[in-house]
C-alpha cells in the first residue's frame, strides 16, 4: 500500500504554572506587564492559557531534536529572566504541590470567558498543564490510519511524563493526578476508532452543527488530528519538568508514528485492541508511571514497564536511525531508570517529612525544585 512518505515535521507545545518565588504559591494575578514583556521577547511562540498563573509557548516547525530541544530551552530561560523583575518563576509541571484551584482567576478573553461560563467549576478546576507533541502526516487517509492504532501506546508514553503527584496539598497516589481533573472534561480521554478521514470530519460536523462545539479544538482527546495543522497531536502527556524528558518523549512519538507508516508500506498494521483494555494500561501508567507495569495483551499478563519500554525502543530502532535520534531515545531509559518528575517530587516529600518537616514546607521544598529543574538542561 504505498503513499508519500510524510514529513514527519515536529512541534511541540508546552504549558507551564507561574509561581511567586517567595510563597512558593502559584502567581493568580501576575502583572500584565509580565505578559507584555513575555510577548516581546517571544513573538508568536507564547500565549495566555486559561488561567492566568499558566502560560504556553510552542515552538516553530522543526525537521529535528537539536531545534525542539534549543527552542524550549529558550523559552524557558527567556520566561524566567522575564519572571525576575517580578519575583516570578515557571515551573513545568503538571499540578502545583499546594495551590487550590479557587483561589485562581481565568484569563479575561472571549474564548475563556465563554469556556467559563460553559463549563463552571468542571473548567475552574483546570489547574493542571500538558504537553503536546504534533508530527506532521499530511495525506488525510494515512493521518487517521495512524491515528487509529496509536493509542495502544499512549499509556507508555503517559508513563515516561508523570510530574503531578500532588494535589491540594495532598499526595494523591497517583503519579499523574493531571488527568483525573482532566477526565471531569466532556470529550476527553482515549479517542475513539474511525473507518476513514470523511467520517471523522463528519462526526466534528454534527456537533459543530447542534452547537455543542465552535471546531475540532474544542475535542480534547489523548491524540488527535490537529484542527489547524495537517498533524497528529499526542495530548495525554503531563508537562515535563527536564526539557530532556519532552524532547525524548516527542522523539519517540515520532518514531512509533513512522514505525506505523513502515507497517502500512507493507500492508500491514498495528493490531487493534479495545479502549477498554487500553484503559485500562492508562490507568496503570496514570497511577505507577514507569515504576509500575503495563499489560501486554499478546502475552496476557503483565510486564513491568522498564522491560516493556526496552521492547519499544527494539521496535522503533529503524526509525531513530532515519531521524538521527537515537540519543534522545538513549535518554529516555534514564527516565526509566532513574523517575520522572512526579518520583523525585515524591523523593524530596518523603525525605523532608521524614526529618520532621511539616508537609508545607515540604512542598515548598518541592516548589523549588521544580523551579531550578524546569531550567535544567537549559
Amino acid at each position: 500500500m504505498s503513499v508519500e512518505e510524510p514529513s514527519f515535521s515536529v512541534g511541540i507545545e508546552e504549558e507551564y504554572l507561574l509561581v511567586d518565588k517567595e510563597s512558593r504559591d502559584l502567581a493568580s494575578s501576575p502583572p500584565d506587564a509580565f505578559m507584555q514583556c513575555c510577548e516581546e521577547a517571544l513573538p508568536g511562540n507564547v500565549s495566555p492559557e486559561f488561567l492566568r498563573c499558566q502560560i504556553e509557548v510552542g515552538t516553530p516547525v522543526c525537521s529535528n531534536f537539536t531545534e525542539a530541544h534549543a527552542a524550549l530551552a529558550h523559552f524557558r530561560r527567556t520566561l524566567s529572566e522575564k519572571g525576575e523583575p517580578f519575583g516570578l518563576a515557571p515551573i513545568a509541571a503538571a499540578t502545583h504541590p499546594f495551590a487550590e484551584w479557587d483561589k485562581q482567576h481565568h484569563t479575561d478573553k472571549d474564548r475563556y470567558n465563554a469556556l467559563a461560563m460553559d463549563m463552571k467549576v468542571v473548567v475552574q478546576r483546570l489547574l493542571i498543564c500538558g504537553m503536546h507533541v504534533h508530527v506532521g502526516i499530511e495525506d488525510p487517509a494515512l493521518r487517521i490510519d495512524i491515528f487509529n492504532q496509536i493509542p495502544y501506546f499512549l499509556p507508555h508514553l503517559l508513563a515516561l511524563s508523570t510530574s503531578s503527584p500532588f494535589w491540594r496539598g495532598h499526595l494523591t497516589g497517583l503519579k499523574s493526578y493531571r488527568l483525573a481533573v482532566f477526565n471531569e472534561l466532556p470529550r476527553t480521554g482515549l479517542p475513539v476508532t474511525f473507518a476513514s478521514d470523511g467520517e471523522y470530519k463528519r462526526t466534528v460536523e454534527i456537533l459543530t452543527s447542534a452547537g455543542m462545539i465552535e471546531d475540532a479544538t474544542k475535542i480534547w482527546w489523548d491524540l488527535r488530528p490537529s484542527n489547524r495543522f495537517p498533524t497528529l497531536e499526542i495530548r495525554i502527556s503531563d508537562s515535563c519538568t527536564r526539557v530532556k524528558d519532552t524532547i525524548a518523549i516527542a522523539a519517540l512519538f515520532r518514531c512509533l508514528c513512522r514505525m506505523l507508516y513502515r507497517l502500512r508500506c507493507d500492508n500491514q498494521r498495528w493490531r487493534q485492541y479495545s479502549n477498554f483494555l487500553i484503559e485500562e494500561n492508562r490507568w496503570q501508567a496514570q497511577r505507577h508511571g514507569v515504576g509500575g507495569s503495563l499489560i501486554d495483551f499478546g502475552r496476557g499478563e503483565c510486564i513491568p514497564y522498564a522491560k516493556l519500554h526496552e521492547e519499544l525502543l527494539e521496535l522503533v530502532a529503524e526509525d531513530a536511525a532515519f531521524f538521527k535520534c537515537e540519543e534522545e531515545l538513549e535518554y529516555s531509559r534514564n527516565i526509566v531508570a532513574e523517575g520522572t518528575s512526579a518520583d523525585r517530587q515524591i523523593a524530596i516529600f518523603e525525605a523532608a517529612t521524614a526529618e520532621g518537616l511539616s508537609s508545607r514546607v515540604a512542598q515548598e521544598k518541592i516548589v523549588d525544585h521544580l523551579i531550578e529543574d524546569t531550567l535544567r538542561d537549559c
